[in-house]
């Protein structure tokens, strides 16, 4: 980018990042790109929603100097723009997209994502979930919980969700993960989350949601693997637990990290204290990550994440 185009953003960003609550509207668009980092990059993007009577209300861009590549996040207001919004996915591949050759993904607020939660016995995860969509502060649509278990099927009546049960076993996972894909398409979900879901998915369920599938687990991998982490981590006088929130890839707990954080321990606490704190902290950064991903703030690129702002 020239001196130019980094005063642009700069100054489209100092005006739009400090009151971006108050500015949103439903009627927005969203565009996440990454390509090679080429000049007149940044120009050309602004330029394409400007010249067309889009009110930019937030952009965030960074290059990665190590590999050459360009990321960037754009949100504009749609309410005087000139391309119908069925058409400015095609406009922008046609006039930006191919000359620079960018990746891109367009998004509109006012399409309420569908999200499946995938739980097995533990209800912190999905407790936390379900409360932020009852309350209002995601904004998705929650059509079915899936579980190999019956555990939280009244925690999913409470909250007026449907609840499938798929039992699994060496000998029918992939035939039950088979009819799980079939119901997660059929209603046309766009994110799944496994909510402590203790299943490892197969490459076949994985490759079919290429980063839609978004984990949570403990920190303390792969030091202290196995039923009882904690146990494991009291044990060796640990000073900090945490947890991960990422996507799956067929490589387990391996894949594009999103959200960590962490909390510290001291000699004082006992094994009940390191559970309790490492499901405060599971619930918390897995509902950071989740909130990100709803709002379109990640690219996931070579089994890394760019989150925006």
């Amino acid at each position: 980018m020239n001196k130019k185009n980094v005063l642009l953003h700069q100054n489209i960003k100092n005006t739009s990042s400090t009151n971006l609550t108050n500015m949103a509207t439903d009627n927005t668009a969203i565009l996440l790109i990454h390509c090679p980092d080429k000049h007149g990059i940044l120009a050309a993007v602004t330029d394409f929603i400007n010249i067309n009577k889009g009110n930019i209300l937030y952009l965030d861009q960074w290059v990665d100097k190590e590999d050459g590549l360009f990321f960037m996040r754009v949100e504009w207001d749609l309410k005087d723009f000139k391309i119908p919004t069925d058409k400015i996915r095609e406009y922008f591949e046609t006039l930006i997209a191919n000359r620079f050759e960018m990746k891109h993904y367009l998004y509109f607020r006012n399409q309420k994502p569908k999200m499946a939660i995938m739980v097995s016995k533990m209800s912190h995860c999905l407790y936390d979930m379900l409360a932020r969509v009852k309350s209002g502060e995601w904004n998705v649509e929650v059509p079915v919980i899936i579980s190999n278990h019956p555990d939280m099927e009244e925690v999913a009546k409470n909250f007026g969700i449907d609840y499938k049960i798929f039992p699994i076993t060496k000998e029918n996972k992939l035939e039950q993960e088979k009819k799980e894909i079939e119901l997660l398409d059929s209603l046309g979900v766009d994110v799944i989350v496994l909510a402590r879901y203790m299943q490892v998915l197969s490459s076949s369920f994985i490759n079919h949601y290429p980063n839609k599938i978004i984990n949570i687990h403990h920190s303390s991998l792969p030091a202290f693997m196995g039923a009882k982490p904690y146990h494991q981590a009291h044990a060796r006088g640990v000073k900090l637990i945490g947890a991960t929130c990422h996507y799956v890839t067929a490589d387990l707990d391996a894949g594009p990290i999103i959200e960590q954080d962490v909390v510290h321990i001291t000699h004082k606490d006992t094994v009940d204290d390191l559970v309790r704190k490492g499901r405060d902290i599971e619930k918390i950064v897995l509902s950071r990550g989740v909130a990100k991903h709803l709002n379109h703030k990640i690219l996931a690129f070579n089994n890394r994440t760019v989150v925006f702002d």
